[in-house]
């Protein structure tokens, strides 16, 4: 299938290029489908975490927009292996409606409160795809966010305990094991396309430079390290998420 390209536009321009044939190689329609739906569905992730509230509106539009074409061509109909899954329609219509609710959210303007309703969405698609034995690169991008969080989260808590330092190196082998497998998992079309590659690098040197910090046993240097965690993994997500 050909590449194609989705353009947003916030302070600086987005080229963002979708390749079915990177994006969803499950080789059925409707993970297929979902993957292309996925594709605005990141956009409206990505801009939600801004300021512009015109801009999330936009993205998020266009992302149920494709979700809502994806509902009418397999909501009553699903193709396999979806066609043994008993919860695969109300799967879909959960993601509906959690657009619109992230839609009226962003229309109060509160885009904190869409981006976490959103996130929702990734986990309902996510849960399809794993109770029907489907694995996309998408799992493996999603394994490691869950991971990073739980890094920035827990990790900026435990280093104020005792120990600290040696809890976060743990954490950190978790997200280094995650960051291996976005190499391993990645399909060839993705390999071989220079910008995943030189995103890819900057996700694995961020980790890197974390684990370096940490071995250092040097406190300021592994607070800032973890600050720059989660930049490299956005842009990479937002293109080939």
């Amino acid at each position: 299938m050909s590449c194609r390209i989705i353009r947003t536009i916030s302070s600086a321009t987005f080229a963002i290029a979708l390749c079915a044939g990177s994006q969803a190689f499950a080789a059925d329609p409707g993970t297929d489908a979902m993957q292309e739906a996925y594709a605005p569905y990141r956009v409206a992730l990505f801009k939600t975490n801004g300021k512009s509230q015109a801009e999330a509106q936009q993205a998020a539009t266009q992302a149920q927009r494709a979700w809502n074409q994806l509902m009418e061509q397999f909501g009553a109909k699903p193709p396999a292996p979806y066609d043994r899954d008993p919860a695969f329609a109300k799967s879909l219509t959960e993601v509906a409606r959690i657009y619109t609710k992230a839609s009226d959210e962003i229309g109060a303007n509160q885009l904190t409160a869409a981006h976490e309703t959103l996130e929702k969405a990734r986990d309902i698609m996510a849960d399809m795809r794993r109770r029907n034995q489907v694995i996309v690169y998408s799992d493996h991008m999603n394994a490691y966010h869950a991971e990073m969080e739980r890094l920035l989260i827990d990790g900026s808590q435990a280093l104020s305990q005792p120990n600290g330092m040696l809890q976060v190196t743990a954490m950190v082998g978790a997200l280094n094991y995650l960051a291996t497998k976005l190499s391993t998992e990645a399909p060839a079309s993705l390999r071989q396309d220079e910008e995943f590659r030189s995103l890819l690098k900057a996700v694995n040197k961020s980790v890197s430079d974390l684990q370096t910090a940490l071995f250092a046993q040097d406190p300021v240097a592994v607070k800032d390290a973890m600050r720059k965690i989660k930049s490299p993994y956005s842009k990479l997500f937002l293109n080939f998420g």
